[in-house]
């Protein structure tokens, strides 16, 4: 699963778009809303921070104004407070906050505190939590008679029946200093406000934030792929012709809409494969007249050929009674013809090759055996040439299912070339080595010589037509320079390989491949291309 759907991802460019597009607008949507939840909470906070500073500036000066007013009664310190705070508890509790009055700042504890609300003695609405007032609010109000707040976690106890629920809500808490006349002495009054409606409604931005930006990453989303798709379809359709143009349906065009970009591509591309499909028309003519000529050359020459034959070995058989020049202008002429005749052989297997009339008719053959036979074939001449010509083959027999006539071609083929090049004898091994071996799946036949051997690149043109690495040298063997690339063509027939190696003064060695069975896939071969006793240096295999 995780292979297809990385293969899926390489190999399409909708969803790499889509994909990194919607990654990129999702990172984007969420730096903009964190950026605009923070000026929305740093608003709200604000708004709401003025406003209890300012309700809390109020009832703090409303509560000066009382105890002014009740400084002519005869009042003791917890009269006036109960007094001062009772009020403000009740408003608040219509309101919606919280007070807390503590002191007197200054005064000793035994707990050694000044000023705690833990020490004792404080009035707060009931139900609050004094612990809601932060130390360090405290701690300033310790030290500064200022007034100040800060936000806090606001915390009720309510009885639900038997049992106390406690609840925590943010909050900010102001303090603020009054001066009871009773005593003289400085106490504090913390105004706690929830923050609940503030919280809400930051809830409810967050969530509309959440909203828009999943519906906008959506519908960036699907813009995407009706943009991608606009671009990619095109370009895929592009593709699919591309691939049936190369698999030789070359009437195959791209469909074009509109004016732009794609559609001038898409004019470009059907220009493009018209002229391909007329150029290849045209070679394929070409080739078609070229294959049409060779048969019939060869074929309307073998008659003056018979006839040019039997006068030539007329004058052959009567070469005796001739003077010595008319004598060798005889066996010139035979031998001419010996090698004109083979050429028109050979110029009408090719038209077979080009044609695809080509057929094997197949047997199993052991090559060690055909090895041989060419081998003795073979013999004069390379005695003519003062050449040994050895076959290494093993024990057992190398049987393959294989077209006699062809493979014995291939190998007279090979064994004629190997002693046209292979030189002078170059010492007691031989100079021809034929070496034929197999397997289960395969079996090869490899013919090395120790002559001019190849140069770099060569042995990649050896196959072709007519080509000799050397035009000036002469062919021992009357060959016509179509016998290697012949030899190709009847090792492509049978599904095998035919390869060769050679080194530049180091002579080469041509190898055959083909499979046991006609058909069957060819994976090795039981013989290596190069040599054992080649240098490590140097080589080059095609």
């Amino acid at each position: 699963m995780l292979r297809r759907a990385l293969t899926f991802w390489r190999r399409s460019i909708r969803a790499r778009v889509v994909v990194s597009t919607v990654l990129l607008s999702a990172v984007a949507v969420s730096v903009v809303g964190w950026f605009l939840l923070q000026q929305v909470r740093d608003g709200l906070l604000e708004h709401r921070v003025d406003a209890v500073v300012a309700e809390t500036a109020t009832e703090v000066a409303d509560a000066r104004d009382r105890l002014a007013a009740a400084a002519a009664v005869d009042v003791d310190s917890s009269g006036q407070r109960r007094d001062l705070v009772e009020p403000i508890i009740q408003r608040g509790a219509a309101r919606g906050f919280s007070v807390v009055m503590a002191g007197p700042v200054g005064a000793s504890s035994e707990t050694g505190e000044t000023g705690r609300i833990a020490d004792g003695g404080a009035e707060f609405s009931p139900g609050l939590d004094t612990r809601s007032v932060p130390a360090r609010l405290e701690r300033h109000f310790g030290e500064k008679r200022t007034s100040a707040w800060t936000y806090t976690n606001i915390r009720t106890v309510v009885t639900d029946g038997t049992e106390d629920v406690a609840a925590e809500v943010p909050g900010v808490v102001v303090g603020s200093i009054v001066q009871l006349p009773a005593d003289g002495q400085d106490y504090v009054l913390y105004f706690l406000y929830p923050l609940t409606e503030q919280q809400e409604t930051l809830g409810l931005v967050t969530r509309a934030l959440l909203a828009a930006g999943g519906l906008l990453v959506v519908l960036v989303a699907g813009t995407t792929w009706l943009v991608a798709r606009q671009v990619v379809s095109p370009i895929r359709l592009a593709r699919q012709v591309a691939e049936r143009l190369a698999a030789g349906q070359l009437q195959e065009r791209l469909r074009v809409h509109g004016e732009d970009d794609l559609a001038r591509l898409a004019v470009s591309f059907n220009q493009m494969a018209g002229n391909l499909q007329r150029q290849i028309r045209q070679l394929e003519e070409l080739s078609r007249v070229q294959r049409r000529f060779t048969a019939d050359v060869s074929h309307e020459l073998r008659t003056p050929l018979t006839t040019v034959r039997m006068a030539g070995d007329v004058l052959y058989d009567a070469r005796d009674s001739f003077d010595p020049a008319t004598a060798r202008a005889a066996e010139l002429l035979q031998t001419e013809l010996d090698r004109f005749e083979k050429l028109l052989v050979d110029l009408l297997e090719i038209s077979r090759f080009d044609a695809g009339a080509a057929v094997l008719e197949t047997d199993d053959v052991d090559l060690v055996d055909v090895a041989r036979r060419v081998v003795e074939a073979a013999r004069p001449l390379a005695d003519k040439q003062g050449l040994r010509v050895e076959v290494r083959a093993p024990a057992h027999p190398c049987v393959a299912e294989v077209d006699v006539r062809r493979v014995e071609r291939i190998l007279r083929n090979l064994v004629a070339n190997a002693i046209d090049h292979a030189g002078a004898a170059h010492g007691p091994g031989p100079d021809v080595l034929v070496t034929v071996d197999g397997d289960q799946q395969a079996t090869a036949v490899a013919v090395r010589d120790y002559g001019v051997g190849l140069a770099p690149g060569e042995s990649a043109m050896v196959f072709n037509r007519f080509w000799r690495a050397d035009p000036a040298r002469d062919r021992s063997s009357g060959g016509t320079g179509l016998g290697l690339a012949i030899s190709l063509e009847d090792t492509h027939l049978h599904g095998g390989w035919l390869q060769a190696w050679g080194r530049s003064g180091g002579g080469a060695q041509f190898r055959l491949t083909l499979p046991r069975r006609v058909g069957a896939p060819l994976h090795h071969s039981p013989l290596p291309l190069v040599p054992a006793d080649a240098e490590s240096t140097g080589e080059r295999a095609s």
